[in-house]
């Protein structure tokens, strides 16, 4: 069939579905994931990867061997999963709006058992330009410390301790 001079209804077609693939691809996303098995940073930093971009900035937090002189064994963390999560969506709207560039945003933290050297955060940023990832980096970051309700157990050889994060608002309020 065709729709106009020398055009058939599989070009038109072929081309509306090709141009909305094209621009609908990259759309800016956000990947958020809290989970108990091992976090992967090549998984996480494909996520953000796009044509669009020049820069993927990554965060990745691990478990280290020692705190204040005490050998750690491994780290356990909690969450209250349904509003860390949306702690953590705020978080990406923020970033969107200070840095509007940000292409796709990704924030992954894992649960339960953390060994040592094991990541416990990795979070990653695309943008066209490294400045904007970088900042958003730090910010995603610094912000998750302060506001999401994830919380950290140090497991040392004769005890343990809860880890209050400095940043953390609500427990400056109650100073």
């Amino acid at each position: 069939m065709l729709v106009s001079s020398g055009t058939t209804t599989e070009s038109v077609w072929f081309q509306f579905f090709y141009c909305d693939m094209e621009e609908s691809e990259d759309v800016p996303k956000d990947f958020i994931k809290l989970k108990s098995e091992k976090l992967s940073v090549d998984e996480v930093s494909e996520l953000v990867v796009s044509p669009y971009c020049g820069a993927v900035s990554l965060f990745i937090g691990t478990t280290r061997n020692n705190f204040e002189g005490k050998k750690v064994i491994h780290l356990e963390y909690e969450a209250y999963t349904s509003m860390a999560e949306t702690e953590i969506k705020k978080i990406c709207r923020d970033v969107r709006q200070k840095w509007p560039s940000v292409k796709h945003i990704a924030v992954h933290h894992r649960l339960g058992v953390v060994p040592i050297t094991e990541a416990s955060v990795i979070i990653a940023v695309s943008s066209p330009h490294r400045a904007e990832s970088l900042e958003a980096v730090m910010y995603c970051i610094n912000t998750l410390k302060a506001s999401v309700p994830i919380w950290k157990k140090e497991i040392y050889e004769d005890e343990y301790s809860w880890k209050e994060n400095k940043e953390c608002f609500w427990a400056n309020s109650e100073k």
